[in-house]
């Protein structure tokens, strides 16, 4: 009997998972577009400040491996990066360590458009919370922090 009580509590709790799941996706897929804009608002392409994203994590980072990470044809990528570099966001230097080999590096000027453009992403959402019709309202977003960041460890 016991164990009949806990497989429907398990069905339920699946079934309860998955209409969230329903409910959670398309509104997570609606803030992540309203976010893009903020950069696109800013004259980045979201390809571009994906790849600013994926370089200044690991600066020295080749272009056959950002193609290979980033599942991109390398004559594509370096169609990219020499946008980018013509908009003085990257340079290529030889790599510290073997100076044979050209790694992909951030400059100044890259790193002040994603500080920029993190604060407008910032701002815009901030302005969205504060615009929440009552304070508990933003007090269940905040609750739900932990939760959907639990979501994110693979």
């Amino acid at each position: 009997m016991a164990i009949a009580a806990a497989a429907v509590d398990d069905a339920d709790a699946q079934l309860q998972a998955a209409e969230l799941a329903a409910r959670l996706r398309p509104i997570l897929h609606r803030l992540h577009r309203h976010l893009r804009r903020q950069n696109q608002a800013m004259g980045v392409s979201p390809l571009h400040m994906g790849l600013l994203t994926t370089i200044s994590r690991q600066e020295g980072l080749g272009i056959g491996e950002l193609a290979a990470q980033e599942k991109l044809r390398g004559p594509t990528i370096t169609a990219h990066i020499n946008q980018m570099a013509a908009e003085g966001w990257v340079e290529r230097r030889a790599a510290p360590q073997d100076r044979r080999r050209v790694g992909l590096f951030i400059t100044r000027k890259g790193r002040a458009l994603m500080a920029a453009a993190r604060q407008r992403r910032a701002d815009w959402l901030a302005t969205r919370l504060a615009d929440l019709p009552l304070r508990p309202a933003r007090r269940a977003v905040a609750a739900a922090l932990a939760p959907l960041e639990t979501l994110c460890h693979d």
